[in-house]
């Protein structure tokens, strides 16, 4: 089993690679289907494995409050909504033939009644919510740096203004984490129950 401060750092750099892959995919004017699809697609699905472990190890770190309870659930459901969409992704990339045919599978699978909120609109939107609430409650016990809860801030709201920011905002993840794949910074952080 891969150790928690492994998640740290794995996760942001999946992450990464799935950004600087995507812009390698559109440089012909047009991403999918092929092998960098599937490819970015699968690199931001481990992302998500290790970003779930990453925030049990976040609230094994300050203890198992309610509030670290809700950011842990509230991050995993997220996750799986986040994996769900990739998935969908991945199928609808081997099944068609070109772009065309992706956005055709796309309308269709879209058209299903709730899978544009759950999977699309609203549902990623909470990794993200639990993320930051794991990242806020471990800068004010002072495991992150203050200012980490703005760097993942920064970090979610970019691929908003621009996807191919992706790969600055897994830099930005990697600094604000930094401290939890330091082996000494996790060794002397002591679990702390949050009312």
């Amino acid at each position: 089993m891969i150790n928690s401060r492994t998640a740290f750092v794995a996760a942001p750099v999946l992450m990464g690679a799935y950004g600087l892959v995507r812009i390698v995919d559109g440089l012909d004017g047009s991403r999918g289907p092929g092998l960098a699809w599937t490819l970015g697609h699968l690199c931001f699905l481990g992302a998500l494995a290790f970003f779930v472990q990453g925030f049990v190890a976040m609230r094994a770190l300050v203890g198992r409050g309610r509030l670290s309870t809700v950011g842990v659930w509230v991050g995993a459901v997220g996750a799986v909504a986040v994996g769900v969409q990739f998935a969908i992704d991945l199928v609808v990339g081997f099944l068609s033939t070109d772009r065309g045919a992706m956005e055709d599978r796309f309308t269709r699978l879209q058209e299903i009644p709730g899978v544009l909120p759950a999977f699309y609109d609203f549902g990623p939107l909470l990794f993200f919510v639990g993320q930051l609430i794991l990242v806020c409650i471990l800068a004010k016990r002072h495991v992150l740096k203050l200012w980490a809860p703005a760097l993942v801030l920064v970090d979610t709201t970019l691929p908003f203004a621009d996807k191919d920011l992706i790969p600055l905002g897994a830099v930005l993840l990697l600094v604000s984490y930094a401290p939890l794949y330091r082996t000494r910074t996790i060794a002397a952080a002591k679990p702390k129950v949050l009312a």
